[in-house]
């Protein structure tokens, strides 16, 4: 969410945020099903055509930042060039998302936990995540156009990275948001770079004190390099 400035100067918080303010409050003290679009507006009040201005739906305002982060991505990876290394490129893309989140902590955990616990919300934020998915895959299947199993490699090198960005974010927030969240990410994502041929994982005195090596057997398939990686890092 934005700071509580408004475009008019009048120290109110744009109607946006204000929206979004008053849905977690409501969903904090009810809970998100017994929460109505009807109960949102009233408390920020405003009307129901405001709200469908800025979120097509209440699950939307739950996630009212993704559509920003997802527009970054696609920027910044349209925006690199051909010497560029790819896998380093793709990790670098995920870290906006974590950037997102680390803005506001309170709200990233408050979100979190809301989210496991209505399942309609868990549904829709794996969408959205297969979104950020999809993001890094097209841009690695124009990087690997001209490779062998290109397609695939793109396709299992956007899961991985993911896989392990969402794994330590999941970390951090179960943490409430203590200690810097881009410790865990920069430690998950150089797992995915060493693995697919990019930067090299850091030295040990680098590294979190808790460190796990993976070791797979040469010439072994992608799918079975990814596996590793997640049974490593762990499961949420």
């Amino acid at each position: 969410m934005s700071s509580a400035k408004d475009e008019a100067g009048t120290g109110k918080p744009p109607m946006r945020d204000a929206l979004v303010t008053a849905a977690f409050r409501l969903f904090l003290e009810r809970g998100y099903e017994q929460t109505t679009v009807d109960d949102i507006v009233a408390l920020a009040g405003v009307g129901r055509r405001s709200f469908f201005r800025y979120f097509p739906s209440k699950e939307d305002v739950v996630f009212p930042d993704h559509e920003r982060c997802l527009a970054d991505m696609t920027d910044f990876l349209a925006g690199g060039s051909d010497d560029d290394e790819p896998v380093g490129r793709v990790c670098d893309a995920a870290r906006l998302v974590l950037r997102m989140y680390a803005e506001n902590p309170t709200f990233s955990v408050q979100r979190y936990r809301l989210t496991k616990r209505v399942p309609g919300l868990r549904a829709y934020e794996l969408s959205v995540v297969w979104r950020y998915e999809r993001a890094l895959a097209e841009y690695l299947r124009r990087r690997f156009a001209a490779r062998r199993e290109g397609t695939l490699q793109a396709d299992v090198i956007a899961a991985a990275v993911v896989a392990a960005h969402n794994n330590a974010l999941r970390s951090w927030l179960r943490s409430d948001g203590q200690g810097e969240a881009s410790t865990a990410v920069d430690h998950a994502l150089a797992y995915v770079r060493s693995a697919f041929g990019g930067a090299p994982v850091p030295p040990a005195a680098e590294q979190p004190a808790d460190v796990v090596v993976v070791v797979a057997r040469r010439g072994a398939p992608l799918w079975r390099v990814v596996q590793e990686i997640e049974a490593t890092l762990g499961r949420d």
